[in-house]
């Protein structure tokens, strides 16, 4: 299916780029998203005529991020978890615990927006994560895992 993009989505195309996906991937995601829409000549006018809007929300989309990165980079954050002697959590620390965390502290985060390049956390000690703000910017923190007492 041709579309037009109507934001920039990694490994599909930047904004206002004429791209062929899979139907499926349009239908069901992109289009419903309003990341995208199909390419009809109608639709080519209107994006050309809203082309300078979009282009400046996805610049202030991109300055949030930025501004948001700074605040969230570099924090450490300590989970407590019910943990055997030998360090091995009973369950695990999985991106959605992270996020109710840094919820918490009053950051915005949803929990499909932090990086477990492990998994899910297992045992205790001190793990790098990443928090994806934006396609372009990621935030790294550290999440402490202690036993809880």
């Amino acid at each position: 299916m041709q579309i037009i993009l109507l934001e920039t989505i990694p490994h599909v195309g930047k904004l206002g780029e004429v791209v062929k996906v899979k139907d499926g991937f349009a239908r069901n995601y992109l289009i419903p998203t309003k990341r995208a829409k199909r390419a009809t000549p109608a639709a080519l006018e209107e994006f050309k005529a809203h082309k300078e809007e979009l282009e400046r929300q996805q610049a202030e989309r991109l300055a949030k991020a930025e501004e948001f990165k700074s605040k969230i980079d570099g924090q450490e954050i300590t989970i407590a978890s019910k943990a055997g002697v030998d360090g091995r959590l009973f369950g695990s620390v999985t991106n959605m615990d992270v996020a109710e965390a840094l919820n918490k502290l009053g950051y915005d985060i949803h929990k499909s927006q932090v990086r477990t390049p492990l998994g899910a956390i297992k045992a205790v000690g001190e793990y790098p994560l990443q928090i994806d703000l934006h396609h372009d910017i990621v935030a790294d923190i550290t999440v402490k895992v202690v036993a809880e007492a």
